[in-house]
């Protein structure tokens, strides 16, 4: 079946997880995506967290399907050639590079846009290419803390914690994957390819503007209320079984609170008077949160989650990781699947969040070190046998 980017051509020189959670995203979308890697190893997610010596980590697979790979040693003029020839079939180049690496290799966007003036480069970095703090390195969590991710997040009498989703990396990503889908759609008006720039801070702000409302409402800080709602009463609830993860998250706004009552077995207390309305809720808060919790303690957070949720209100069960990979919703939606390895054998894998009607995307493997060097210099750059050991012979490529 024909995807939506199938005539799209990417070139992927990143690294870790904002730059490739990009290119995978196009890929998934069914562009044609070449991950370039150095000579020296690659990709160092390929060996980070790694449990098999024989294998890539998980760490590498889970933000590489669907892209091929080849080695190239950009520090060579012969390197450098290849590069450039690549460049001339390419439609985008996604980098994540320290700020200013490509221009010290002579590979910069002017360079470049003169190789080829259709392209779409996208550069991603901590801090941007422009502004006070810009020459200053990022990742995930140094992202989180500039961004005010940590400070708005946790208990108030403990320090601010860091987050377990990638707002940082995977937001940059999925970012710059949207500002190359506007520069591409532009390209077809103008012929001309553009830069895209990403600010790893800039990403995680905009991802906040929920939290900093109160700040542009009332000129003060938001501050950390850990799991308790706006109102004093928790949102989160422990259930039968009393594990580390035995939580159901119930958030019951406006009619939502009698809607709840109802589902727990609690019509009696509709109508009372201590819960009338949020007011009042928050000023008897400790007897509203016995009476929800005396409820949810007799029940799993499955069976609490789904018979708060199936009264209307707003609830969640607390899954960890490992229930998330069993969770048959997502199973039956193909956001968990199973991918095929002729290394590693059958693994799970996480989907595509995208699902367009007129398509499917199969996820397939992500690609071993180098392992389409010579069809790739063979069909896109017409090289020989010959031309390949060459390169091989003088470290262009591994």
């Amino acid at each position: 079946m024909d995807q939506a980017l199938a005539d799209v051509k990417v070139l992927d020189l990143t690294h870790v997880q904002a730059g490739p959670s990009c290119g995978q995203m196009l890929g998934f979308l069914g562009a044609d995506v070449i991950k370039v890697e150095d000579t020296r190893g690659g990709d160092s997610t390929r060996v980070d967290l790694a449990h098999r010596d024989d294998a890539d980590s998980f760490y590498f697979l889970i933000f590489n399907n669907n892209k091929r790979a080849i080695t190239l040693n950009l520090k060579t003029d012969q390197g450098k050639e290849l590069f450039k020839g690549m460049i001339r079939w390419a439609d985008v180049l996604v980098e994540n590079f320290s700020k200013g690496m490509l221009d010290r290799l002579g590979l910069g966007w002017d360079v470049l846009h003169e190789v080829n003036e259709r392209l779409i480069y996208a550069t991603i970095k901590g801090f941007g290419e422009y502004g006070p703090d810009s020459d200053f390195k990022g990742y995930e969590f140094v992202a989180q803390a500039v961004g005010g991710a940590m400070a708005t997040t946790g208990a108030a009498d403990r320090p601010p914690p860091m987050i377990a989703p990638g707002v940082g990396d995977s937001g940059s990503g999925l970012t710059a994957a949207i500002g190359i889908l506007a520069a591409l759609h532009k390209r077809e008006r103008t012929g001309k390819g553009q830069k895209v720039e990403i600010s790893m801070q800039d990403v995680v702000v905009n991802l906040m503007r929920m939290r900093i409302t109160p700040t542009l409402a009332q000129g003060h800080e938001r501050s950390r209320n850990g799991h308790m709602g706006f109102r004093g009463i928790p949102m989160v609830f422990p259930c039968a079984g009393g594990g580390p993860d035995d939580y159901v998250l119930i958030h019951p706004r406006g009619d939502g609170w009698d809607m709840m009552l109802a589902a727990i077995d609690r019509a009696d207390l509709i109508g009372d008077p201590r819960f009338d309305d949020e007011d009042e809720r928050a000023k008897n808060a400790d007897e509203a949160t016995a009476a929800i919790t005396e409820w949810t303690t007799e029940h799993t957070k499955d069976e609490a989650w789904r018979i708060i949720a199936r009264g209307g209100v707003l609830a969640g069960a607390t899954y960890n990781t490992e229930e998330i990979l069993e969770l048959e919703h997502l199973r039956e939606r193909e956001m968990v699947v199973t991918v095929d390895d002729p290394v590693r054998g059958d693994y799970t894998m996480i989907g595509v969040p995208i699902k367009l009607s007129e398509e499917h995307t199969t996820v397939t493997k992500a690609p071993r070190y180098g392992e389409h060097n010579d069809s790739v210099l063979k069909t896109i750059l017409g090289c020989t046998d010959d031309d390949i050991a060459g390169f091989r012979e003088n470290g262009v490529i591994a």
